[in-house]
């Protein structure tokens, strides 16, 4: 079992060296007056890193959400 999770570890680390060797063209982004010119693959991990960051502090918020909602109210009248 080891060596098959080894090989799949191995298999997506090769698509990954694939994919930044692939697009390593340099693009320039324009967003709300800003402008960068850098590699494509660069471009895809800063996107990726933001989505990782934002993802999961949307998941802490509704996780929270849910929270506050499944437990019972308190009476905040009440001594």
């Amino acid at each position: 079992m080891r060596w098959v999770h080894t090989a799949v570890v191995a298999l997506f680390v090769a698509l990954i060296v694939d994919l930044a060797v692939e697009n390593f063209q340099i693009v320039t982004m324009s967003f709300l007056g800003f402008s960068m010119t850098v590699p494509m693959v660069l471009q895809v991990v800063i996107v990726y890193l933001l989505g990782m960051a934002t993802g999961s502090s949307l998941l802490a918020l509704l996780r929270r959400a849910i929270e506050g909602v499944r437990r019972p109210a308190t009476d905040a009248t009440r001594p």
